[in-house]
């Protein structure tokens, strides 16, 4: 096995570890992701907006 897929496993493992031990965080960390994307698309919405 090479590295790239020995550290993404561990990062898959962690996070199935995160979302059992700590739903709540989990979720709430899952939600402030979904924020920060819809900002950055709206932001950039309106950039190409203003740019016409």
């Amino acid at each position: 096995m090479n590295v790239r897929k020995i550290v993404g496993l561990l990062a898959i493992a962690l996070l199935i570890f995160f979302v059992v031990t700590q739903p709540g965080s989990a979720a709430d960390s899952v939600q402030n992701i979904g924020n920060i994307l819809t900002n950055a698309a709206n932001s950039l919405v309106t950039f190409f907006t203003e740019l016409v």
